[in-house]
């Protein structure tokens, strides 16, 4: 490893380490570093011809993944590792030896994963890490769905909102937006599947895609009444604990709500899939126009969120 030079030494004698550091610090042990690497190495360009070798593959999915976790544009993550120690130790700048990254580097890393639908496979190797670490994915999902908001305004340069996300009503709100649908494992609350459409799809059209066929229970909220059918074509042991529906004339009993308050314990579970991406990765809001990256960035924040809701099990050694 190389000295560090003065630019990164510190000499502060009562400082104390941060929850950044200490987050840092944890995901550093736990990701699948030459895995995920693996994947993306086919694809990246090579260090040949007179001009200026590219950055190393790991530093810079390093620092996709710290645009990842605290929810940054290009711009914002190259002001962000100048500002923060943290973030440099993690990525492996010293700045007495080197530049950070500039803002169309990071870009076109970034454009390089969207183009070859490499958010598909980085949440494979996460998921195929942690099975090979013991998470053994059980035979019970969970599904659901979330609303991720979009920018309804059309003062940009089009002129127009995009195209590709729509508007929906929940309660006596309308969002506009996409969905991100999810299926969670009901017992380590690992997400195993993962889909994305604009927000006027409904939640049960995904279904399909949100079962990986060896379920013998399969959970879902009201949104998926009905789909008994769609669950036993495509998880055929599968026992459906779907909540029940009230109609309008005919309104639950008191032995079904009493049911759907027993199922709501379990279902509850994938709420916390949706805490870690929108609350703490800050994932409320899309940050780029069109489905397709959007679902890229939704993928690898599913894997990301696996690894955090894991970190301590995969520290303990489990």
């Amino acid at each position: 490893m190389a000295q560090q030079t003065f630019a990164e030494v510190t000499f502060e004698q009562y400082r104390k380490s941060t929850r950044r550091e200490r987050f840092l610090d944890e995901m550093n042990r736990v990701m699948p570093w030459m895995d995920l690497v693996a994947a993306i190495e086919p694809v990246y360009p090579k260090a040949d011809g007179p001009g200026r070798p590219p950055v190393g593959i790991e530093r810079m999915l390093r620092l996709h993944c710290l645009q990842q976790w605290f929810n940054l544009s290009d711009p914002a993550v190259e002001e962000a590792l100048y500002d923060s120690r943290a973030m440099r130790q993690f990525v492996g700048i010293d700045l007495g030896r080197e530049p950070v990254p500039d803002e169309t580097t990071i870009c076109k890393f970034r454009h390089l994963l969207e183009a070859h639908e490499l958010g598909k496979q980085l949440f494979a190797r996460i998921g195929e890490y942690l099975t090979k670490q013991g998470l053994q994915v059980s035979r019970g999902t969970i599904v659901d769905a979330t609303i991720i908001s979009a920018p309804s305004s059309t003062k940009n340069r089009t002129k127009a909102r995009d195209p590709e996300m729509h508007q929906t009503k929940k309660g006596n709100q309308w969002y506009f937006g996409m969905k991100a649908h999810i299926g969670v494992d009901s017992q380590t609350k690992l997400i195993d599947s993962v889909a994305a459409t604009a927000a006027n799809v409904h939640d049960s059209q995904m279904l399909p895609e949100l079962l990986h066929g060896q379920e013998t229970r399969v959970w879902g909220d009201s949104a998926y009444s009905g789909q008994r059918d769609v669950i036993q074509h495509h998880a055929p042991n599968a026992k459906s604990f779907i909540q029940a529906k009230a109609h309008r004339h005919r309104p639950l009993s008191e032995e079904a709500r009493t049911r759907n308050r027993t199922k709501s314990k379990v279902r509850a579970k994938v709420e916390h899939a949706f805490l870690v991406i929108k609350r703490i990765f800050g994932w409320a809001k899309v940050r780029y126009r069109g489905l397709a990256k959007n679902t890229h960035w939704l993928q690898i924040s599913c894997g990301l969120a696996n690894l955090y809701v894991a970190r301590r099990r995969l520290l303990a050694g489990v």
